[in-house]
């Protein structure tokens, strides 16, 4: 995490715990020509826009105090979504037994991505997923993205 998404979680998990919801993710990123500054936010049942909304106007007045980020940027409040990237340990613990894809940087076996349940994550970034009923495991040097999967 760069130091922007470190200091806007730290501001932000007490603000969005104090309203029933965890934080997920913080992303500070540049797209067409503007500065984002994303906070993904989850809870058990899943995320309305009435949360969003309620984080939103609750985190507005702390970012303008602490004032993380001397840049003018859009800030914009969302779900983790049902598609989530997965990235800390806890995030493969969690999920442990849920369909994921695998993206990879380069293809393995030919493919750009694997489809499976997770199995796990080892403390080297080694994930592995059961493929019809078959073990795979990538290492981290391989894997660029992890995110749940849903079949439609």
């Amino acid at each position: 995490m760069s130091k922007v998404t470190e200091r806007v979680l730290e501001l932000a998990a007490p603000v969005v715990s104090g309203l029933g919801c965890e934080v997920w993710d913080v992303e500070y990123v540049r797209e067409a020509g503007s500065w984002y500054l994303r906070l993904y936010i989850d809870k058990p049942g899943g995320v309305s826009i009435d949360d969003c909304e309620s984080v939103s106007r609750a985190m507005d007045p702390v970012l303008d105090e602490a004032d993380p980020i001397p840049a003018s940027y859009i800030f914009e409040v969302s779900s983790a979504g049902a598609e989530r990237v997965l990235k800390r340990p806890g995030d493969f613990e969690r999920f442990a037994g849920e369909e994921v894809e695998v993206r990879h940087y380069q293809p393995v076996g030919g493919v750009k991505s694997h489809v499976g349940r997770l199995v796990s994550r080892s403390g080297d970034g080694t994930v592995t997923i059961a493929v019809n009923g078959e073990n795979m495991s990538f290492p981290d040097s391989q894997v660029a993205q992890v995110r749940l999967h849903m079949t439609i």
